[in-house]
């Protein structure tokens, strides 16, 4: 099994910044994609971004290019989410999940327990 545990939801005012970290811990989980996914109260769970094993590839929707960046660290196993120019849209719990590496927006059943992002206007 994969365990994934996320850190550093909080409050924020709009336009500020917060980051956020997913830990991956178990079985080997060498050569899959990790993701940040999102669910605001009331809306279907939908995809943030995705970055490849290698940390060549990154993908992003729309509503938060030019203001998120995806990163891997150097032990491979955290994947970071900094988060800049919130908006009180981006208000949601996100999860952190392990993507396939063919398409990074696939997520493969692997997920953390949440870390809520709150932003106020």
């Amino acid at each position: 099994q994969v365990q994934l545990v996320e850190s550093g939801g909080g409050l924020v005012q709009a336009g500020g910044s917060l980051r956020l970290s997913c830990v991956a811990s178990g079985r080997s989980f060498n050569a899959y994609a990790q993701g940040w996914f999102r669910q605001a109260p009331g809306k279907e769970r939908e995809f943030v971004a995705a970055i490849s094993w290698s940390g060549d590839n990154t993908l992003y929707a729309d509503s938060v290019k030019g203001r998120f960046t995806i990163s891997r660290g150097n032990a491979k196993n955290t994947v970071y989410l900094q988060m800049n120019s919130l908006k009180p849209e981006d208000t949601a719990v996100y999860y952190c999940a392990l993507t396939s590496s063919l398409n990074l927006l696939v997520p493969l059943g692997y997920w953390g327990q949440g870390t809520q992002v709150t932003v106020s206007s």
